[in-house]
């Protein structure tokens, strides 16, 4: 996945509310040759809300499949991609709002050949808020945008509003996987999911379980280890 970038500016919600979001829509100017992958390519794996009733997921995918796993901030789609190959069976959705993020990720998704991956290429929150209860089967958080100054720590996508739509989203016995390199934000992850333990359980029994992935390594996680920092992933089931 690609290296997220803080925001230069903000944007209400296309429906009007107060709520904001914040994140760079466009970066650099992009290739033709991906510009034009958008323009041909993304109608292809984008998809629509209904107007006003609610989405069951397994709906978008012509296998209809089973279980439906979300990413949410895909980045560059490396990991996008590589879960789409390694479970044909599973029906996965990404969300990213960065045009050039969505961009790398539809090469990554052509040249594996994913035919199991729907992109909502918008605020995550509006597709969350749509989504039939229980229709999730797992969730990916990895490597948000830690907002490092305390006055933006409001920015975070990890939240109290969003654990609790994840709550209602997330099936029982599913799983929450969040990943991020920021030890601040660690902890802010960590105290978070402590006060919704009535709705996730930590799965950790030994060091190994946060220390490790089951992905192979994207270009951010290689940067950031690089850089001398550690990565830390964390896996939460649904009680219920």
């Amino acid at each position: 996945m690609e290296p997220k970038t803080p925001a230069q500016h903000a944007r209400r919600k296309p429906d009007g509310s107060d709520a904001r979001v914040y994140g760079r829509r466009k970066g650099r100017p992009l290739r033709a040759s991906l510009e034009r992958l958008i323009e041909e390519r993304l109608p292809a794996y984008a998809f629509t809300l209904p107007a006003s009733a609610t989405l069951d997921p397994r709906g978008l995918f012509a296998h209809r499949p089973e279980r439906v796993w979300l990413e949410i901030g895909f980045g560059g789609g490396e990991h996008l991609a590589w879960q789409a190959a390694a479970h044909p069976e599973v029906g996965l959705i990404g969300s990213e709002i960065f045009r050039n993020g969505i961009a790398t990720a539809l090469r990554a998704l052509e040249a594996a050949g994913a035919t199991n991956v729907r992109l909502w290429p918008d605020d995550a929150r509006l597709l969350l808020e749509r989504l039939v209860p229980a229709s999730l089967d797992r969730v990916f958080i990895l490597f948000p945008d830690p907002w490092p100054k305390a006055r933006h720590r409001k920015r975070r996508l990890v939240s109290d509003e969003t654990l609790d739509r994840l709550a209602r989203l997330i099936r029982p016995g599913g799983e929450l996987r969040l990943a991020t390199d920021d030890e601040d934000y660690l902890t802010w992850m960590l105290e978070h999911l402590w006060r919704h333990r009535q709705d996730f359980r930590w799965t950790a029994e030994r060091a190994a379980d946060w220390q490790t992935r089951d992905w192979p390594e994207t270009r951010y996680e290689a940067k950031a280890r690089a850089a001398g920092r550690a990565s830390i992933y964390l896996s939460y089931r649904r009680r219920g």
